[in-house]
């Protein structure tokens, strides 16, 4: 099963240097019922681009709670077993957790496919959208228009050799 770990580049070297995401239980996303259902596709590829699209708003969750961080998004695929990712049937109709999974133990590095991360040229739209999370969540409709703006840029895609490079 193919789930999406949201990161900030210095969680992201931690896991590089512990070799595994965890130790405690992971957010994670991944195609859940309740995103089948809300994305209304049977194309697993854009029902999992919706999936990596949750988990990159979540990354930007982490950014806005960390103002020392590099602001560009991160996410990481992880090939989890099934079973090993866990919706939350309390939250299934809970659109603010469409997607959303816990995995209940660390994960190896090893078992990651990918790594996806904003380019630098996002950091300002991104950093602009950290910064207005809080009055978006609150309704301030120009709020969620500079929040939407980080979701123009797309993640770029990287290979789990590349890592290093990224967290330098």
């Amino acid at each position: 099963m193919r789930v999406y770990v949201p990161l900030t580049l210095p969680g992201l070297a931690e896991a590089h240097k512990n070799g595994e995401l965890g130790p405690a239980a992971l957010g994670a996303y991944a195609v859940t019922p309740a995103l089948r259902e809300w994305y209304v596709s049977d194309d697993i590829e854009e029902l999992e681009y919706a999936a990596l699209n949750r988990a990159a708003q979540a990354s930007l969750r982490l950014l806005a709670g960390n103002p020392g961080v590099a602001r560009r998004r991160v996410v990481v695929a992880l090939d989890v077993p099934e079973g090993a990712a866990v919706a939350d049937p309390d939250r299934g109709l809970d659109q603010s957790a469409l997607g959303e999974v816990r995995i209940t133990g660390p994960v190896p590095l090893s078992k990651a496919a990918a790594v996806h991360v904003d380019a630098a040229d996002a950091e300002p739209d991104v950093a602009a959208a950290a910064a207005a999370l809080g009055a978006a969540d609150q309704g301030d409709d120009d709020a969620q228009f500079t929040v939407d703006g980080a979701e123009d840029h797309d993640l770029m895609w990287f290979a789990v050799q590349e890592i290093p490079e990224l967290i330098r």
